[in-house]
C-alpha cells in the first residue's frame, strides 16, 4: 500500500492526473535545488583532500538520499507545496498574448525576381 493515499494528497479537489502534473513539476523543483546545493558544495573545495569534507556531507540529506518524486509527494502531504488549479481560459489567455502580429505574406518569388539584378549586372561585365 503507498503512503500517503492519492485521496490524502488530493483532498478530494484534484483528479490523479492534476497531481502527477503537480507532483512532476514538484520533483523538478527538488531537483533544480539538489544540483544548486552540489554545485555549491563542488565550489567550496579547496582541492587539498586531507581536510576538505567530502561533497555528500555539504548537500542536504534529504534531497541527497532520497528520490525526486518521493521528496515531492511528502513535501505536498506536509503542505510545503501546495496544488493550484488554474482558471478556465489561463492558457488561451497567454497563448493570445504571446502570438506575434504577422503581415501579409511575403511572395520570395516576386522579390527574387524583382529586386536582385546584381547577377545580371556581373554577367554584362564579364
Amino acid at each position: 500500500m503507498l503512503y500517503p493515499t492519492i485521496n490524502e494528497l488530493t483532498k478530494g479537489d484534484f483528479n490523479r492526473y492534476e497531481l502527477s502534473l503537480a507532483t512532476a513539476r514538484c520533483a523538478r523543483i527538488v531537483t533544480d535545488e539538489y544540483v544548486k546545493q552540489r554545485e555549491e558544495a563542488e565550489k567550496a573545495q579547496t582541492g587539498n583532500k586531507e581536510t576538505d569534507k567530502p561533497i555528500n556531507t555539504l548537500i542536504n540529506k534529504e534531497l541527497r538520499d532520497e528520490k525526486a518524486v518521493r521528496t515531492a509527494i511528502r513535501r505536498i502531504h506536509d503542505g510545503e507545496y501546495v496544488i493550484v488549479r488554474r482558471p478556465e481560459g489561463y492558457f488561451e489567455s497567454l497563448r493570445k498574448e504571446e502570438e506575434p502580429e504577422v503581415e501579409a505574406p511575403i511572395d520570395l518569388k516576386k522579390i527574387f525576381a524583382e529586386g536582385d539584378d546584381s547577377e545580371d549586372e556581373a554577367s554584362e561585365e564579364a
